[in-house]
């Protein structure tokens, strides 16, 4: 019998300043032993929440993708995406829909994946890169104004 394989950890979150608002996406991702691979901080300009907790998660999947992991846990404090990709809500915003299709498809590419939702204090590095991600676009969106 096999050794099920441990799987690589991707923690996502969104944040918007307003929503909508300033928003940004964090992710961190961790190999199977638990080291840190990767992380990402991106200001996504004006969003909302729950976009902005599609587009962390979207990027982690790449590069998750990208590193070559085929084994994935990812988890998320957004209770909506948790549920929407595990079945149990359906994607009722067309502006939603897009971003749930761009994600589906990247689990695509993965052996296994879980979808967890932990608490947000189980969360704290995606919370902090998302947060700065947030102020950062909210800086260049009056910098862009004035």
């Amino acid at each position: 019998m096999e050794t099920p394989q441990r799987p690589a950890v991707l923690y996502t979150d969104g944040a918007a300043r307003g929503n909508p608002g300033p928003a940004g996406a964090g992710f961190v991702l961790y190999g199977p032993d638990g080291e840190a691979l990767a992380n990402g901080s991106i200001p996504l300009g004006e969003a909302t929440n729950n976009v902005a907790e599609y587009r962390a998660l979207i990027a982690g999947l790449h590069e998750a993708s990208a590193r070559g992991i085929k084994h994935l846990c990812v988890r998320t404090d957004s209770e909506l995406v948790c549920r929407q990709l595990n079945g149990q809500y359906r994607v009722k915003s067309d502006n939603i829909r897009q971003f749930y299709e761009w994600a589906r498809r990247l689990m695509q590419r993965f052996e296994s994946i879980e979808i967890q939702h932990v608490p947000r204090d189980e969360n704290a590095e995606a919370d902090r890169l998302a947060g700065d991600a947030a102020r950062r676009a909210e800086k260049d969106g009056h910098e862009r104004k004035s």
